[in-house]
């Protein structure tokens, strides 16, 4: 399918609907760190522009798109941020919406932070979608049961144009591994420590962590081990000497982008940009569902699985 990425970041969404075939038309963003990395990386465009404005609309109804994917900012529904919908940034929800029913693509995928299912923002986003002639599925997908080594829980919301019901929640669950990917299941021995240290939002979360565990959600700040740190009873080990935190390029790794994607600019910016993005094997699983979902003949479960088998 031909695909336009919204509020696109570094590309986590986008690389992982590319590996899946999608062919990814243009990007669009408005943070210029975000987009160099995310030029360094693909070949197809991407645009640094208001996504609330005309002018945005009307770029992006050049493009012949199927799909329209995106994450729009979080921060005001994250648990990691102020849970306040007034701030502003909930708004791009709704800018987010409005695209999408002025293009009417035939899907869209919209992601999120699974606390967005309290929010106002998104309850006026699904009439939006609605009135445009959407027929709407959503899921919250905890990413280490879709083949990425992270606890991270995330809020997906689908659309399929001129459709009566969207059934996809039943082939996004069929495939759902039973068990929890560790961060050894994906990267063996490469790190070469069994512990290490990611800082907890506050001192009655742990913070280290094993190697033989999924990794907790990574988040955009990487802090060294403060030297008055409070063990946990929840930690992994009790000895600092075999703990350390990981590297901007590990905690990139463990969000599925490749060894070869290209990083650049300042750490914390960088450390920011990671945290932020859609883990790709994450948009990859999603990707693939949906592709298989319109291919299935009347879109039933036998059909489903035997195009899992030979996708």
């Amino acid at each position: 399918m031909k695909t336009i990425d919204l509020f696109s970041g570094c590309g986590g969404l986008s690389l992982g609907f590319q590996t899946a075939g999608y062919e990814i038309l243009a990007a669009f963003d408005n943070w210029e760190p975000a987009i160099k990395i995310y030029k360094e990386n693909f070949n197809h465009p991407i645009y640094s522009i208001d996504l609330s404005s005309l002018e945005a609309i009307n770029e992006i109804k050049k493009y012949d798109t199927e799909i329209i994917i995106g994450g729009p900012p979080c921060q005001d529904f994250s648990s990691a941020g102020k849970r306040n919908e007034t701030l502003g940034r909930s708004d791009l929800t709704i800018n987010f919406a409005n695209i999408v029913a002025t293009i009417k693509p035939k899907w869209f995928v919209m992601e999120n932070v699974e606390q967005i299912v309290k929010s106002y923002a998104l309850k006026r986003a699904k009439k939006i979608f609605k009135n445009a002639g959407y027929a709407l599925c959503q899921i919250v997908l905890n990413a280490n049961l879709v083949g990425v080594p992270q606890n991270r829980k995330r809020f997906f919301l689908l659309g399929e144009f001129n459709e009566i019901n969207n059934t996809i929640d039943c082939f996004l669950q069929k495939n759902i591994e039973k068990k929890a990917m560790t961060v050894h299941d994906y990267l063996g021995d490469s790190l070469a420590t069994e512990y290490y240290y990611r800082h907890p939002r506050s001192y009655q979360r742990r913070g280290i962590f094993s190697i033989y565990e999924p990794s907790p959600t990574i988040r955009g700040v990487n802090r060294p081990i403060p030297p008055n740190y409070q063990f946990h009873s929840g930690d992994a080990i009790k000895d600092l000497s075999k703990v350390r935190p990981l590297t901007t390029k590990e905690r990139a790794l463990i969000q599925t982008f490749p060894d070869d994607f290209v990083f650049l600019g300042t750490k914390s910016n960088m450390e920011q940009i990671i945290g932020n993005a859609v883990p790709v094997k994450l948009a990859e699983y999603v990707a693939k569902i949906i592709l298989i979902y319109a291919k299935s003949a009347n879109k039933n479960i036998k059909r489903y699985e035997q195009l899992m088998f030979n996708f």
